[in-house]
């Protein structure tokens, strides 16, 4: 123990002194304080253990080493840019749909510079935030009005809490879903003051269902669209004009929750169908809510559109501020928006649908080359490279029956083994995030975007170099 090197001993070594140059010196200072606490607990533990190892090495050079290796990843941010390799579109954990050029620009637009967010040019008054938003939203749905909140959990909570706070919202038992982290229909219900009433049975639904649950107590028919899910087989749901049809004949508002909403249809892309938000409002829906980062490609955002009267009322409820988008997902949702005014221009520029639709032959083309890249890195390493038939996924809760036909490059290490390589990948600068499978380790193009490609293959040459 004392010859562990006191904290000033450590920050007098050149490697340290070198560091406190680029960054802040209280980072080196705690990494210094963090690597000598490390070493004084090891030791202890070994005492307590018998077990003291004779040649251990304190010297001040190793040491400063390693504080300096800590105080780099202290200095690095948390939050950075990965190459997603495996295979899932809209992967939650990763962030979910990278963004269009044109909203990213956007973006970036307003982030160096002031901005007219809340400030009508026109009439030189306050405005709002949502007439950025709002008629373009009314364009492509349908509807009347709009309105945009942080994520579609948040949408579903607001109406609710607006229109049925203290009374019933009538909802499918079939249709009660959990959504990422554990989140739950009924329990955004539950908070939004709103009482849960469940109708028909976990299969099969019907609109007598509805009828028979109707009171003086009842504010709402809830229509909630199981997109990361689907019950085959022996099934029976409600339609979405049905409901609306229902809900107007006893002047109950109908509203449904898409989830991931679309505006385009799928089947033209060979892909399971989806209801389209257009569609929704068209069928007599009095509120829609879905969300902004999946299917549509655009930012996180929950997006409200339907009756004038109802999203009024939506603005007006006081938690409605507490829920707002800030400017750059406002910037980013306005260019995105205005990509779907020309579909074909929407499919080719947003990130995601570019993923979705990728043709066969094209992925088949990119995983050749990409394997003939990679070939030259990993032979040496005694790595097998080849290219194999795959299918990736949508995700995040969205399409999940649907399978994409792909094709992988499948890495087959011998010296090393496939849990420990994924780890090098993954902790690495950019990090890599790849499938395992079988013990091979499985690339694929389709969520590689091509401007990552060589520094996907950089990181692997570091990676096969330890």
């Amino acid at each position: 123990m004392r010859e562990l090197p006191a904290v000033d001993r450590l920050l007098r070594e050149p490697v340290l002194q070198e560091l406190s140059e680029i960054m802040p010196r209280r980072i080196i200072v705690a990494a210094v304080q963090k690597t000598v606490e490390s070493y004084r607990l090891s030791l202890q533990q070994a005492a307590a253990q018998g077990n003291l190892p004779g040649n251990i090495d304190l010297s001040p050079g190793r040491l400063a080493n390693e504080a300096a290796q800590e105080a780099q990843r202290r200095a690095r941010p948390s939050l950075g840019p990965v190459i997603n390799a495996s295979g899932t579109v809209l992967h939650t954990n990763l962030g979910r749909a990278p963004l269009a050029a044109e909203a990213v620009e956007a973006i970036r637009s307003v982030s160096d510079a002031y901005s007219n967010l809340e400030y009508d040019l026109e009439s030189g008054q306050r405005g709002s935030r949502q007439a950025h938003l709002e008629e373009l939203l009314c364009e492509l749905s349908g509807a009347e009005a709009a309105v945009v909140v942080n994520n579609n959990a948040a949408a579903v909570f607001l109406v609710l809490n607006t229109i049925a706070a203290g009374k019933e919202v009538v909802v499918s038992r079939g249709e009660l879903v959990e959504i990422g982290g554990s989140f739950r229909i009924p329990e955004v219900m539950s908070a939004s003051g709103a009482r849960l009433v469940e109708v028909g049975t976990t299969n099969k639904t019907y609109l007598r269902d509805y009828e028979a649950a109707l009171n003086e107590q009842t504010a709402a028919l809830l229509k909630v669209h199981t997109s990361n899910y689907h019950i085959i087989g022996f099934t029976a749901a409600v339609e979405a004009g049905e409901l609306a049809s229902l809900g107007r004949s006893v002047n109950i508002p109908a509203v449904e929750d898409l989830g991931s909403g679309v505006f385009l249809d799928l089947s033209r892309y060979n892909l399971p169908p989806e209801p389209r938000v257009q569609d929704a409002v068209a069928a007599g829906m009095d509120l829609v809510t879905f969300s902004g980062d999946k299917l549509l490609g655009g930012p996180q955002a929950g997006i409200i559109v339907g009756r004038r009267e109802l999203v009024g009322r939506i603005r007006r409820n006081q938690l409605a501020r507490a829920l707002r988008v800030d400017k750059f997902t406002v910037a980013a949702l306005e260019a995105t928006l205005r990509l779907y005014l020309d579909e074909d221009k929407a499919v080719q520029r947003i990130p995601v649908w570019r993923m979705l639709t990728a043709g066969e032959e094209e992925l088949h083309r990119r995983a050749l080359a990409l394997a003939g890249r990679l070939e030259q890195v990993c032979g040496a390493a005694g790595i097998g490279v080849e290219v194999i038939p795959g299918s990736s996924r949508v995700g995040g809760g969205a399409l999940p029956t649907a399978e994409l036909p792909t094709f992988l490059v499948a890495l087959d290490p011998s010296l090393i083994s496939p849990p420990a390589l994924v780890q090098r990948l993954r902790l690495g600068r950019p990090p890599v995030i790849v499938r395992l499978q079988q013990e091979r380790l499985l690339l694929d193009p389709r969520t590689i975007l091509q401007e990552q490609e060589e520094q996907l293959i950089e990181a692997l040459a570091r990676a096969v170099r330890g």
